[in-house]
């Protein structure tokens, strides 16, 4: 009786210490309970990421040695379109789904989702469109992470922080970037704001996410800044100058993709003609220039840029090229094409800024990116990530100005205006970044 009335006594001491270090410490199972959905998510996420950049290498290589492919870019993308128009008509609208999705939570986000864009992204690659693999990694993740919403019996607000975590997982695992990545997911969906209780998650599934693509021993691109030059005055104006510059491209593209978009929605009555004959229209680009150095992801050119100037028109080309695929309907991401479109502009610009070439295409990588999709913040940190801090100071420079004078466009048209940019926007804010007239937040 004793021994049992001490084991009672025990008990109940051990539930009173229990209950008081959760009272003195309350942070402590909300850290058990996103570590442990972080660490499934970081793992899914993560090997999706790898299977993907993996099959995205193979089908860069086997258009390259096998050109002839491109000629099957409008059959690729009526194949793409059908796919989408018969069973994809609810995932059609991919990152902004996610997006709206964060600010309106409604039915589960079909798993569907990832194996749809992820063919339809290795078939744009395969036969020769320009696009990239930022979108596909966010809805594969996406659509992998809202699965555990039901099993982990989470509620609307624990949601929201689930598809953030999963967008910074699919970010930064797809870059190999994770501090870039769990910002991005924290700042993408809601312009000037930042939803605090998601840090923990985001970062934890953004940095797990991206140890696991390591593991499958997968390899990001590693780009090198030669020289950068003391931090003074001329050097801050010119940056400056060239984020002025950075900032009104991303302006000129996100408005431009959106435009381009309405016309073959409104010419071609019959979605999956869209790509048909974008695909026409890229393939018959590409056989008139010569060169299949604006289709695919173009990192060569990237990695080039930071090496030597490049022609000014690298830049536009690009643009024009992405633009066509994405408008048409081709699936893909528009980061990377930013990316080239940046470095390109940034190498081109040191013609004119006494700046090294390295540097400005650096500055211009991160940038346009910046102002395109509104996370300066993500962006500073990626640049840090790539290409080592002593570049920080500069690449802030031109993300923040690039941020500042791409006013409130993007290319995700869900965004929210959470805080605006300046007091000329303080009428739309809480309201759709590409629709004035939408509900408050």
């Amino acid at each position: 009786m004793t021994n049992r009335k001490q084991k009672k006594s025990a008990s109940k001491k051990a539930q009173i210490q229990f209950k008081f270090f959760f009272r003195k410490f309350p942070a402590f199972p909300y850290i058990i309970k996103w570590f442990l959905i972080s660490s499934i998510i970081g793992i899914c996420v993560g090997s999706a990421s790898a299977g993907f950049l993996i099959s995205l290498d193979w089908a860069t290589n086997f258009r390259e040695n096998n050109l002839w492919l491109i000629a099957l870019l409008p059959l690729g993308g009526l194949l793409i379109g059908l796919l989408y128009h018969h069973l994809g008509k609810d995932i059609e609208a991919g990152n902004n789904l996610l997006i709206d999705t964060i600010h309106n939570p409604k039915e589960i986000i079909p798993f569907r989702m990832a194996p749809f864009v992820y063919i339809g992204t290795i078939a744009t690659h395969f036969f020769g469109g320009s696009a990239g693999r930022e979108g596909t990694a966010l809805q594969m993740a996406g659509a992998i992470a809202d699965q555990f919403t039901k099993p982990f019996k989470l509620n609307e607000s624990e949601r929201k922080i689930l598809l953030i975590s999963a967008i910074a997982a699919g970010f930064g695992s797809i870059f190999g970037t994770p501090l870039a990545g769990a910002v991005f997911g924290l700042e993408v969906f809601l312009i000037g704001r930042i939803k605090y209780n998601a840090i923990f998650p985001a970062f934890a599934s953004a940095i797990l996410a991206s140890l696991v693509t390591d593991l499958w021993q997968v390899k990001h691109t590693h780009y090198h800044i030669d020289f950068i030059p003391k931090l003074e005055v001329l050097p801050i104006i010119y940056s400056i100058i060239a984020g002025i510059a950075f900032g009104l491209c991303a302006a000129f593209f996100s408005k431009t993709i959106h435009y381009v978009t309405a016309i073959f929605k409104n010419k071609i009555a019959f979605a999956p003609l869209r790509p048909f004959i974008g695909g026409i229209i890229v393939a018959l680009a590409v056989l008139a220039i010569g060169t299949t150095k604006y289709i695919g992801l173009g990192i060569p050119t990237i990695v080039e840029s930071f090496d030597q100037q490049l022609p000014i028109y690298d830049f536009a080309l690009k643009m024009a090229f992405t633009i066509l695929t994405l408008s048409a309907g081709f699936k893909g991401g528009e980061v990377t094409p930013l990316f080239f479109i940046g470095a390109t502009l940034g190498s081109a610009l040191s013609l004119f800024l006494p700046l090294p070439t390295g540097l400005l295409a650096g500055m211009g990588f991160v940038a346009v990116f910046a102002g395109a999709t509104n996370t300066p913040l993500a962006c500073m940190l990626m640049a840090i990530e790539l290409f080592g801090a002593e570049c920080g100071i500069y690449a802030a420079i031109a993300c923040v100005v690039s941020y500042l004078l791409s006013g409130h466009n993007s290319i995700y048209n869900k965004q929210i205006i959470g805080e605006a940019k300046n007091t000329r926007y303080n009428q739309h804010v809480g309201k759709s970044i590409n629709n004035k007239n939408s509900k408050q937040i």
